[in-house]
């Protein structure tokens, strides 16, 4: 393997993932939080989907949404996770290089897709609140469905030349990666050329989608707020804003750490190559757990229909 790492290549047969560098050795203790994680992921958007669809009384834009938040959700932690078991349960870290760039892919659109989506129930909830008599007018199935289709689109557009101009490169270095997955700049910093022009599409990508993004958000939650300040009492004031709390809460829970892992990595150069690995894991990871967790305990017609499931009452 030492002679193939340092051979002259165009482009690799397959990359090596080493997984968390520096806890090799803890690999099968770490793979525990990991893998309940994903489970939760797995069963809880699952879960979602399941009831929307079941639940007339969920067929509602808010619902749809959170059904495409769902799908995208399990379409990025799965891209992920099961080869980052393989690496932590029987040391397999060999990926092909084409299913590298595959990976690639699915990691930026789905993550440029589930920060489109947010901005798509952002828009939901300010029609419901600051126009609720027209809301069923606006947004009706064919424009849920619009909407649905120009985000996928967006982020399968912007994220397409991520893997292309990583594969253009000519590849001389090593061809192991010390990360868990096809992390793009982990991957680039292999090619033995100028790769300035894939770090700054990278930055542009992610500044194109992210801020604008978290501007549409913000533009929309200012007009909310002013549209619940001026309701008459304290609790109509309450009702109204908590029909955005869970919403915010998925908000926080996706923006926080991707906000943290890029500002480790553009400015954190001293910090351990470890924390950069667990903290674009955690990225991936945690928000796809937390979103149904978060809807399934905020929103009432889900919380009650899981009860039913899960303890239906004796007749």
């Amino acid at each position: 393997m030492s002679d193939f790492n340092t051979t002259d290549l165009t482009n690799p047969s397959t990359f090596i993932l080493l997984g968390i560098p520096g806890l090799e050795a803890a690999h099968g203790w770490i793979s525990i939080p990991f893998c309940i994680m994903y489970f939760i992921d797995i069963l809880g958007n699952f879960a979602i989907l399941f009831i929307v669809k079941r639940e007339p009384s969920l067929h509602e834009p808010m619902y749809y949404f959170l059904c495409m938040l769902s799908t995208s959700d399990l379409i990025l932690s799965t891209s992920t996770m099961p080869k980052t078991l393989s690496i932590f349960w029987f040391n397999i870290g060999e990926i092909n290089f084409n299913a590298c760039l595959t990976q690639m892919f699915f990691i930026h659109c789905f993550l440029a897709m589930g920060s489109g989506i947010f901005v798509a129930m952002a828009l939901d909830r300010y029609v419901a609140i600051c126009d609720p008599l027209r809301h069923s007018m606006v947004l009706t199935n064919p424009v849920v469905a619009k909407i649905g289709l120009a985000v996928a689109l967006r982020s399968s557009i912007l994220a397409l030349p991520t893997p292309f101009l990583a594969r253009w490169w000519p590849y001389c270095r090593a061809n192991i990666i010390s990360h868990t997955h096809c992390e793009h700049m982990a991957v680039v910093k292999l090619a033995c050329a100028d790769t300035r022009i894939s770090s700054y599409y990278g930055l542009s990508a992610a500044f194109l989608v992210t801020g604008l993004d978290v501007i549409f958000i913000a533009l929309s939650y200012s007009q909310i707020l002013r549209a619940v300040f001026s309701l008459p009492t304290k609790d109509s004031q309450i009702k109204t804003f908590g029909t955005c709390g869970s919403h915010l809460c998925s908000i926080l829970a996706f923006y926080i750490p991707a906000l943290f892992s890029f500002i480790t990595h553009r400015f954190g150069h001293n910090v351990p190559l470890l924390f950069h690995v667990l903290l674009a894991n955690t990225y991936l990871l945690v928000p796809p757990m937390l979103n149904p967790i978060i809807y399934g305990v905020r929103t009432r017609q889900i919380r009650h229909r899981l009860l039913h499931l899960f303890a239906p009452k004796e007749t």
